[in-house]
């Protein structure tokens, strides 16, 4: 496999983390994400006390860590598969070792931004997205496997109409 393909398989998932590293950033800190989502939910639901829209907005911002890992774990795969296809268990726990690492990563790289603050909380949700994202992808991927092996494995009935 040439050195572009393995790199195109890759760029999605450098991409993404790239994406995640700027989200780290002061300009994404709760601070400065409230000014945008509390208007917004504030507009959705008018009668929400000023606890019940911070509350929803903590919510928002940790189902994005979630949700961030999560896509991340899919686009580790499809670079660590490279040009095969399927599932295999491997893909799956490096992936997750990939998501988790780079999780961690984030989390000490917040320490030093000062309107944010480093969790291992935060970093065990984002792990917990990407090991979502692999079953999702292991429970995609079952019907079709599945389908094949029936159709590979031809059936007594019709093995017995082939013998007369």
């Amino acid at each position: 496999m040439g050195l572009w393909v393995r790199w195109k398989n890759w760029l999605p998932a450098i991409a993404w983390a790239g994406l995640i590293s700027v989200l780290s950033s002061d300009i994404f800190s709760s601070q400065h994400t409230s000014a945008l989502i509390i208007p917004v939910l504030h507009w959705l639901f008018p009668q929400a006390s000023t606890q019940t829209l911070e509350l929803l907005h903590a919510l928002i911002r940790k189902l994005a860590h979630f949700t961030e890992y999560f896509i991340l774990s899919i686009f580790l795969v499809r670079g660590l598969r490279g040009k095969d296809r399927g599932w295999k268990l491997r893909w799956t726990i490096w992936a997750v070792v990939i998501a988790a690492g780079y999780a961690s990563f984030d989390e000490f790289h917040q320490s030093f931004v000062p309107s944010r603050t480093a969790s291992p909380w935060d970093a065990m949700l984002d792990i917990l997205g990407a090991l979502a994202a692999q079953i999702f992808l292991w429970l995609w991927r079952l019907p079709r496997v599945r389908d094949a092996s029936a159709n590979t494995n031809p059936s007594t009935e019709s093995n017995a109409n082939h013998a007369e």
